[in-house]
């Protein structure tokens, strides 16, 4: 698994783990049922602490975009969010959208880059 991890960034490396991962699976680089390196092979392959990638790990179990087995270890989960976002997807799409609207894009301007994303996103 190749991750592209800003060491210097504010954004916590679980977090970046995370997005990444999520971004591959809606991306579809990642599919159900994928498997994913262990919590030991990511912070090796990494260079990061165990405890990192456990927390990644953990926080896309609770999300439900993986699922974890002792046998198999972590695999990308076959459904996700079946009652659709979480709030705090709402909550940060609408921070975004406050954003875009500050940096002067009209409601057409945010649209068409959310389409252009959206789309870019499907493979």
């Amino acid at each position: 698994m190749l991750l592209k991890l800003d060491f210097g960034s504010d954004q916590p490396i679980y977090m970046q783990i995370r997005n990444q991962i999520v971004l591959g699976i809606a991306g579809g680089a990642l599919a159900a049922g994928d498997r994913l390196p262990t919590i030991r092979a990511l912070a090796e392959e990494c260079g990061i602490n165990m405890m990192t990638a456990s927390k990644a790990y953990q926080l896309l179990r609770q999300e439900g975009y993986i699922t974890t087995d002792r046998r198999l270890g972590a695999v990308v989960a076959e459904r996700v969010s079946p009652e659709g976002p979480s709030r705090e997807t709402v909550e940060g799409l609408r921070l975004r959208l406050g954003e875009l609207r500050l940096a002067g894009l009209d409601v057409d301007e945010a649209l068409r880059l959310c389409r252009e994303l959206y789309e870019e996103g499907e493979g």
